[in-house]
């Protein structure tokens, strides 16, 4: 689940760049780009400082349903993207809102992740008599580049498919220039069906997975909370 839960998020962020550079377009397209970078960083973090916190203590809703809540939003955030694009909406205010919907819900999943993983420590030292926590954290580490070059495989395979050349290099010295101008609508629409569509798709298995496999609930983490303390006071 972490792993298609950073697969979602990294196609997005890999492609962001040439959605502005290609499908936005404009002379001063990079200035957009920055800034949608800009406010969608700044929503990650305030998301895990304020966003979970009112859920979880505000709300009073459980981790699980926090978790869905998040996927639901980020979805919601691809959709409307979709939309806005293909209406043929390029001023960068519209396109901050489902910015801010997906950042918002990778900062939360950031906490639940970390939450879970946090669980299941707890759960395999119950069940093996140890706790793991080095070998459970230093998976995440992991599974995070896992997604990440996963990511950048599907993004390079798209371009190469879409034949958009690669946008490295300095924005600045790419002023001035609208890259959109020749770009075929056909390519445009293949490339915002990309970065939404099949990131949709990639959290809509993990959230199937998520249900079928995971069974660690808060009243679960509670009663094995309680066993591992009578442990720990049978062994004192």
């Amino acid at each position: 689940t972490i792993v298609v839960i950073n697969i979602a998020l990294y196609i997005t962020s890999n492609l962001v760049i040439y959605f502005f550079k290609y499908d936005i377009g404009g002379t001063s397209w990079h200035n957009g780009y920055a800034l949608f970078n800009m406010v969608g960083g700044g929503t990650q973090i305030l998301a895990m400082m304020i966003l979970y916190p009112f859920l979880r203590g505000v709300l009073k809703l459980n981790n699980i349903r926090i978790f869905y809540v998040s996927i639901f939003m980020s979805i919601i955030g691809y959709v409307a993207l979709l939309a806005l694009a293909t209406i043929g909406v390029s001023n960068i205010v519209p396109l901050l809102v489902p910015g801010v919907l997906v950042m918002a819900s990778a900062g939360v999943n950031n906490v639940i992740i970390t939450v879970f993983l946090a669980n299941t420590v707890d759960y395999g030292e119950l069940k093996n008599n140890r706790r793991d926590e080095s070998v459970i954290f230093s998976m995440q580490t992991f599974v995070v580049k896992l997604a990440s070059g996963i990511s950048a495989f599907v993004a390079s395979i798209a371009l190469s498919v879409l034949n958009f050349k690669q946008a490295g290099g300095s924005c600045i010295a790419d002023s001035g220039i609208d890259f959109a101008a020749g770009v075929p609508a056909s390519s445009k629409m293949a490339l915002r069906m990309v970065m939404t569509l099949v990131p949709i798709f990639v959290l809509a298995a993990g959230l199937l997975l998520f249900r079928s496999r995971f069974t660690l609930t808060d009243s679960k983490i509670a009663e094995i909370s309680e066993k591992l303390s009578a442990k720990k006071s049978a062994r004192e």
